[in-house]
């Protein structure tokens, strides 16, 4: 996109002479110098901290996936241990509620949900003669 050449950077250079000076160039020029090295050192710091910081979350992603499945675990076993539920009859699961929702950082959706379907409405009469 921005590509400045050898020969494009011999005339900023040039011009840079005529407008300030042999004196002053070596100063600007050095100045220039420690401000890309500032800059330099500010980005390499910002990209350690994002790099800190993503290690830093995959290694607690990680400790909390294993911790649900080793919960998932035990409760596996103790469930299998336990003694049997005794069987639903089919007016328990008609009227049984629907889990609550969880979403994806574990909090439970606390919500009333509708237990019944509202009523529907009836289709009009249809007039026979346009049939």
């Amino acid at each position: 996109m921005f590509e400045v050449g050898f020969s494009e950077l011999l005339l900023i250079m040039g011009l840079a002479l005529l407008v300030l000076g042999p004196e002053k160039l070596p100063k600007v020029v050095g100045e220039i110098g420690r401000w890309m090295g500032r800059a330099r050192a500010m980005a390499r710091q910002f990209r350690e901290q994002l790099e800190e910081e993503s290690l830093e979350n995959t290694r607690r992603r990680q400790e909390r996936d294993s911790a649900a499945t080793a919960a998932s675990a035990s409760t596996a076993a103790s469930a299998s241990t336990a003694a049997p539920a005794p069987a639903a009859t089919e007016t328990d699961t008609l009227n049984a509620e629907p889990p609550p929702f969880m979403d994806a950082t574990g909090t439970v959706d606390e919500t009333p949900k509708p237990t019944e379907t509202p009523p529907q409405a009836e289709a009009p009469p249809q007039d026979e003669r346009r049939a």
